[in-house]
């Protein structure tokens, strides 16, 4: 029976199978899905009428605001941050993911009380839209997740309300299958997927991988065997299903079987044995892996079962600076999306502007303006703003303001002639520091 034909025979059993084993992870968990453990918070909450205190009014806007205010990372990545009790904290990190990948993401914190941590993971949909695909268990600070799909997706982190914590976020990717050859990796792939085959009449639907006659080919999921048999082009064969995921496996060119139609293996079990047998006779022996998925054909599994990127890296922030108020040293800085210089610009700052330290790594701080931007900036072309810029005497009486706002609190009065120290500005605002060592915001 051709490729295609038993494709087509399996391929309604496989789709049930794969619903029954869904973990919540794929586009069909949307049809299934239960309310996650950051919902089930929302609605306690909103249970106790917290929603409608100034506090719980703010963990809600952070909560949002994460989502639209996201910042672009790439895998692997890691960075340290804060968040406080009396102000309610969310971050949100955008990642492009293939289908194929397996994505690791934790986060530990460091404080007082245990602070409970939850992360959401959204798919950004047509015109905007997103929906949440999965999202941490109740009782951990970890994730484990496979993409469906190759496209944009938002990890949302977010405590509870009323802690305060340091915390390490590290999010790395590995690949979702185990390579199919024994003492192989994706190194000794030496034919890859779209290929020419036969003068250009056809394409080559997976990967070959060399290895000496008789190396064992092994199993890259736990599955069930549903087809073992000879074919005229990749003569010894075998299907592996590998229901979780909701695809076939297709080994190809083997020297022999090791295994019997029907028999349900694991991750590693030896299910055959490196050959060049079909059209591949006078080729050295190699294994033809490929990957099929319902309804869909053939699909390139290079991304399944390709060396992940290794542990992530980055310097760490010292703990220290976090929450630190600092200011742009040089003439101007970028604050950018994401932690690099060629990151997308969100606002040119100029020479003194304010900052906040809220995350980040050693060398690309995550940083708050006065205005609640986010953003990163390089950490060599900023300073400590505890030392002063200069001294300035007032003309005409004044406020010290929370924040750099005119409608803000007034922490005191100013007195006409009192001289302060001014440490940053934002735009028409400075931050200065009074004679009693209090800090805060004027407007000259």
């Amino acid at each position: 029976m051709p490729l295609n034909a038993k494709l087509r025979q399996y391929g309604i059993a496989l789709l049930l199978s794969s619903l029954a084993a869904c973990t919540g992870t794929g586009p069909v968990a949307s049809l299934f899905r239960t309310t996650s453990p950051h919902e089930q918070y929302e609605q306690s909450l909103k249970t106790a009428k917290l929603d409608k205190t100034a506090l719980g009014l703010d963990w809600f806007t952070a909560s949002e605001r994460a989502l639209q205010d996201s910042l672009t990372i790439s895998i692997p990545y890691r960075e340290r941050g804060y968040f406080s009790a009396t102000k309610p904290f969310a971050v949100g990190y955008r990642i492009d993911a293939q289908r194929g990948d397996r994505l690791l993401l934790s986060v530990e914190t460091i404080g007082q009380k245990e602070a409970r941590i939850f992360i959401d993971v959204f798919a950004f949909e047509q015109r905007g839209k997103m929906t949440l695909v999965t999202s941490s268990k109740a009782d951990t600070n970890v994730l484990s997740w496979e993409p469906r799909w190759n496209q944009t997706y938002l990890i949302r982190v977010q405590p509870e309300l009323l802690r305060n914590a340091q915390y390490t976020i590290t999010i790395t990717r590995e690949p979702a299958l185990a390579f199919p050859v024994q003492g192989r990796t994706s190194r000794q792939i030496s034919s890859f997927w779209g290929a020419d085959r036969d003068g250009g009449r056809r394409k080559h639907e997976g990967v070959d991988i060399f290895a000496p006659r008789g190396t064992p080919a092994l199993a890259s999921a736990n599955g069930v065997v549903s087809g073992v048999e000879v074919g005229k082009l990749g003569g010894n064969v075998l299907f592996l299903n590998d229901t979780e995921r909701g695809i076939r496996l297709y080994y190809a060119h083997l020297d022999g079987w090791h295994v019997r139609n029907g028999q349900r293996v694991s991750v590693g079990d030896t299910i055959g044995f490196v050959g060049n047998t079909g059209n591949a006779r006078t080729i050295s022996p190699h294994l033809h892996f490929g990957i099929y998925g319902v309804n869909e054909g053939a699909i390139d599994p290079l991304t399944f079962i390709r060396l992940g990127r290794g542990p992530a890296n980055q310097s760490l922030l010292a703990e220290s600076r976090l929450g630190d108020s600092i200011r742009v040293l040089a003439a101007k800085s970028t604050l950018r999306l994401s932690p690099g210089s060629n990151a997308t610009a969100l606002r040119e700052l100029p020479k003194a502007t304010a900052l906040t330290i809220v995350g980040g790594t050693d060398v690309w701080m995550r940083v708050e303006l006065p205005d609640g931007l986010t953003g990163y900036i390089a950490s060599n072309t900023t300073e400590s703003a505890k030392r002063p810029l200069r001294s300035v005497r007032l003309s005409v009486p004044g406020k010290l303001l929370d924040t750099a706002d005119s409608l803000a609190a007034a922490k005191e009065d100013l007195p006409a002639g009192v001289s302060v120290q001014v440490l940053a500005t934002a735009g028409l605002f400075e931050l200065v520091r009074d004679a009693n060592g209090k800090t805060g915001w004027v407007r000259p």
